[in-house]
């Protein structure tokens, strides 16, 4: 026992192993599968990079401990075993650190959307560095004073320092979170950022314990060994938690591996209970369309639109009538109840208007910051000007060549067949394109990826801050 507790590879040292390749591999899992299984799309914003910046802290917080508490017996012949490169620097920055500004960035972020209902005004990618900062710092400095043996323990005038960075980081997710508890979330965000923050407060709890008396008792070798032992086991508590509890996505959590309801929704529309959203009903009265009437008119009936919808699929620029659909939608939500439409609205912004966005529409420089940098994302008027050039691009380069299209043909002979009373079922019905909207929210902390509840579609379970 005294030889493996001082070199490391007790049985316990194993056990402790295992257990945190096997919360890696579940981690993993939660991170991937939603992508393979649901085919959620990959964003370029924070929506998609903060989830794998959380699971690279994660991976980075067991590793340190295996490494700089002797779980295994090595010889520390290279500089980069060093403890101060592993118990300073990967465990602090770029492990414990690095996991709770993940969270604090999801929920300033969550902050900044629901409650002053605008963009943050600091990008992931500036914000997140930014409050890893005391970690830089706190790390230069005992680099600076060595205080490590070389069992990786430092003297007990340390301990206290040290563990006050670790539980600041842990109460100031805690406040973020209550900044935030008077919204109403729809996809159980807020719930599930209290669970996160329980199960992972607790884990630290221990954590920190056995820390202390890794650090303190350590000749004292029964202890040595049961207390690294419960600090591996609760690091990976931890992280599992933290990733599946609090969900950085909104819808992301919907559509992964642990959806309550067995109901998936194709569009955010239908995920927010927007009444008859991307469905088409075979009570509707068949219409009779005149194509010399304005374009804008002809837009507001739901098969006409799915028709050109599919048309302009065809042409390789379906981006402009999904982005006019979209919006439509986003009408029908009342202005009273801000929530949805913000919802709808990050939708938009994330699938349509930020550069590089999966279908970005061709909008002027003016428009899409007038979006980008508007004062309220709830506001009925926010997507006009940009819905006017979209339009105008619509009528010029799909409009024309639609009227002669096999499309046009094939919606004027079913609007024929439904007014002489045929029935739906009977139709092969349009070969509408897949590139439907994919229910998906970016930015909205905890990528994660989240169902709808309330009006609507009383569901209730998962695109994103670069």
């Amino acid at each position: 026992m005294t030889s493996c507790a001082v070199e490391g590879g007790c049985v316990t040292d194993y056990i402790a192993i295992a257990i945190s390749i096997l919360s890696m591999i579940l981690l993993l899992s939660r991170l991937i599968l939603p992508f393979i299984v649901h085919k959620v799309p990959r964003t370029k914003n924070s929506g998609f990079w903060i989830p794998i910046i959380h699971v690279f802290a994660s991976f980075n917080l067991l590793l340190s401990t295996v490494v700089s508490i002797n779980f295994l017996k090595f010889k520390k012949r290279h500089w980069w075993q060093s403890c101060y490169v592993w118990a300073v620097w990967v465990e602090g920055p770029v492990g414990f650190g690095l996991l709770l500004s993940c969270r604090m960035t999801q929920a300033f972020q969550l902050y900044y959307i629901f409650v002053k209902r605008r963009l943050p005004p600091i990008r992931t990618y500036i914000f997140l560095p930014l409050i890893l900062l005391p970690w830089i710092a706190g790390a230069a400095f005992i680099h600076m004073k060595q205080p490590l043996n070389n069992r990786c323990h430092m003297g007990t005038h340390w301990i206290i320092p040290v563990v006050s960075l670790h539980t600041l980081y842990v109460a100031a997710l805690v406040v973020c979170t209550g900044a935030i508890r008077h919204i109403e979330f729809r996809f159980d965000e807020l719930k599930d950022l209290w669970r996160g923050i329980l199960v992972s407060t607790s884990s630290i709890g221990v954590w920190v314990a056995a820390y202390i008396l890794n650090e303190i008792d350590d000749d004292i070798s029964w202890l040595q060994v049961a207390s690294r032992f419960l600090l591996l086991i609760m690091a990976s508590i931890l992280v599992l938690a933290l990733f599946s509890l609090s969900s950085s996505q909104p819808l992301l959590s919907q559509i992964s591996l642990r959806k309550r309801e067995p109901q998936e929704f194709e569009t955010m529309g239908q995920a927010l209970g927007i009444p008859d959203s991307g469905l088409l009903l075979q009570i509707e009265a068949a219409q009779v369309i005149d194509p010399n009437e304005p374009l804008d008119k002809l837009l507001l009936d739901k098969r006409f639109r799915q028709s050109f919808m599919a048309f302009a699929d065809s042409c390789m620029a379906g981006e402009s009538v999904h982005f006019y659909d979209e919006v439509h939608e986003l009408g029908k939500i009342p202005v009273d109840d801000p929530v949805r439409r913000i919802y709808m609205t990050r939708h938009i912004i994330d699938k349509y208007i930020v550069a590089g966005a999966a279908m970005e529409v061709n909008i002027s420089h003016r428009s899409r910051q007038e979006i980008l940098t508007t004062a309220d994302l709830s506001h009925p008027n926010l997507f006009n000007n940009a819905l006017n050039e979209v339009m105008q691009l619509i009528k010029m380069n799909l409009a024309k060549d639609y009227w002669s299209s096999m499309f046009f043909m094939k919606f004027k002979e079913e609007t024929s067949m439904r007014s002489n009373g045929h029935d739906l079922e009977q139709l092969t019905g349009l070969n509408f394109s897949p590139r439907l909207s994919s229910v998906h929210g970016t930015d909205d902390p905890f990528h994660q990826e989240h169902f709808s509840k309330g009006s609507g579609i009383n569901s209730h379970d998962d695109s994103d801050t670069q």
